[in-house]
């Protein structure tokens, strides 16, 4: 992700990676924030995914007139309204790459001629964590959304493919912080 925080202290540009646990955010009165969620296996090569884990993030430096330093370069401090076109601009001059070998691995299927151990290394290095760690990111994430939205206990179990409400609980409140039942009452929660 890349996330900017605009306050009365000045602007903050934050290249985000990958969270393998609900973690709180606190989001300073007067301050604005907005960003991009990058697709799964898109990443700046200068800022690789795997050492800004859990809240690792890279602080941009910023220069007087709304500029960003990357690459020995400044760059335009983009708005919400025009982020779209700074990230674009991040691709032509190759500073936002994309793995298209990702979606492969993350859907069960092995390059060819490409051995096991080689795309779980190309993985990691794409997205910052193992594959086996996201699907237990997708699968906590789709429980939550069933729990907020009302579905009982029950139902999100098996729906979730859990083996039984105790391995739910866990799952969520490592994924969320929150209890499933916290989550059934509409407890605030958002998952990015």
């Amino acid at each position: 992700m890349l996330a900017f925080a605009r306050g009365d202290d000045g602007v903050t540009v934050h290249v985000r990676g990958p969270e393998t646990r609900g973690t709180s955010l606190t989001c300073l009165e007067g301050w604005e924030f907005f960003g991009v969620d990058l697709r799964l296996g898109a990443y700046l090569p200068l800022y690789p995914p795997s050492g800004l884990t859990d809240l690792r993030d890279a602080v941009l430096p910023t220069l007087p007139g709304g500029k960003i330093l990357l690459d020995n370069r400044d760059w335009e401090m983009p708005t919400a309204q025009n982020v779209d076109v700074f990230v674009d601009r991040l691709v032509r001059a190759g500073l936002l790459f994309f793995d298209p070998l990702v979606d492969e691995i993350r859907h069960g299927e092995r390059p060819r001629g490409m051995s096991e151990r080689m795309a779980q290394i190309r993985f990691r290095r794409a997205v910052g964590i193992s594959h086996r760690k996201l699907a237990s990111i997708e699968q906590a994430r789709h429980a939550a959304q069933l729990l907020t939205a009302g579905s009982s206990i029950a139902d999100v179990v098996t729906a979730g493919g859990y083996y039984d409400q105790s391995q739910l609980a866990r799952a969520m409140r490592w994924a969320t912080g929150h209890t499933p039942g916290e989550l059934r009452s509409g407890i605030p929660f958002l998952a990015l």
